[in-house]
């Protein structure tokens, strides 16, 4: 009876952080929107500064839930410079931890407020941050045919239009890497080989058309290119054989002890302008990460094995950049909550911001 209490009050680590990020979902969509109306008539820079600072905020909450409360020790490999720039993030994907690793790197550079996401189509139906994330300058995406080229470009130029910083996070695979999941593996593999690409292990075959959509719109605007590798630690079954990386839940359960950062800051010089042989490129970069990944997870030398070759670095955040969003927006919610005219606000705000947000999103498609 004891074990079984014990064991189901570690399952539910997540239950705290769940409720604070999904409780204070409304007073945050509340001051956006305020701030929104308020910046109607203003020059769009002044929406974008004020809103990237309130974005900043609310990520901030995020990491001290995913850093400070689960103590997951961040090991950094390669060049992450300690200064803010105009960049495009290239990553492999198998988590949806993953969106949270570009926001452990952006709050190192002061840059937090400045992340935006090319996502999936689907995600733009997300309770109220569907609606936020394309406001906030992320990009919604779909497959193949139905990639839309023109909205994109037309978006990206609109932000390059008002200076506005860009920290702009895509994963070229297009889905998550799950050993256990071979259909999809064997998919990759298969296309690789007949198009002439190398095979790769650790990650999918990359697609190009939204890293050269937006290379090729910003290329006058960025600095360059950041090529980042992730691997979570634990991820290995007593085979030696790897298995799916932590979700969300599992991570805020404290099931992650270590992850490895691997970034190569590419100068923009470097990446190639025309599709063909971006793709070309771009699969190489991800030959690259499957070496990487190669010696973490299948080293024959136990030394080897579970790091990325190279010095690294353990880099520990502050409770000072992470606590004080934390009573802020906490704060705001409690007091919203303690009056009847407040929580009427709150419920309304789930139902009709929810409401809105979806026929918004559904107008613009």
């Amino acid at each position: 009876m004891l074990l079984s209490l014990v064991l189901h009050t570690y399952s539910m680590r997540y239950v705290l952080p769940a409720t604070v990020l999904l409780g204070t979902a409304p007073t945050y969509v509340l001051a956006w929107g305020a701030w929104r109306l308020l910046s109607c008539f203003l020059p769009a820079r002044f929406y974008q500064a004020v809103d990237d600072r309130l974005y900043c905020i609310y990520q901030s909450m995020v990491l001290f839930f995913f850093e400070n409360y689960t103590g997951v020790q961040i090991l950094l490999y390669g060049d992450l410079p300690k200064n803010k720039e105009n960049i495009i993030y290239l990553s492999n994907h198998q988590s949806t931890v993953d969106w949270i690793i570009a926001d452990i790197l952006a709050i190192r550079q002061n840059a937090l407020g400045h992340v935006r996401y090319v996502l999936k189509d689907r995600l733009k139906w997300l309770p109220l941050y569907g609606c936020y994330f394309s406001k906030h300058g992320g990009i919604y995406v779909k497959r193949s045919a139905k990639f839309n080229e023109k909205e994109m470009r037309n978006k990206l130029q609109s932000y390059m239009i008002t200076g506005t910083p860009m920290f702009l996070v895509i994963f070229p695979e297009g889905t998550r890497y799950n050993p256990e999941i071979t259909k999809v593996l064997t998919a990759s593999q298969t296309f690789a080989a007949q198009e002439g690409l190398a095979v790769l292990k650790h990650v999918l075959t990359p697609r190009v058309k939204a890293t050269h959509v937006a290379f090729d719109s910003m290329k006058n605007y960025l600095d360059a290119i950041y090529d980042v590798t992730v691997a979570y630690e634990g991820t290995v079954d007593d085979k030696g054989q790897r298995k799916e990386a932590p979700s969300m839940t599992e991570f805020l359960c404290k099931e992650c002890p270590k992850i490895h950062i691997h970034i190569d800051r590419i100068d923009k010089k470097d990446v190639p302008e025309e599709q063909a042989y971006m793709r070309r490129w771009l699969h190489e970069r991800f030959e690259i990460k499957d070496k990487l990944l190669i010696e973490f997870y299948d080293s024959l030398d136990p030394e080897r094995r579970n790091r990325f070759p190279g010095k690294s670095v353990n880099s520990k955040l502050s409770l000072k950049k992470t606590f004080p969003s934390l009573l802020i927006l906490s704060g705001l919610t409690v007091s919203m909550l303690m009056t009847d005219a407040g929580r009427k606000l709150y419920v309304k705000t789930w139902v009709y911001g929810t409401l809105i947000g979806c026929l918004w999103v559904s107008i613009k498609t």
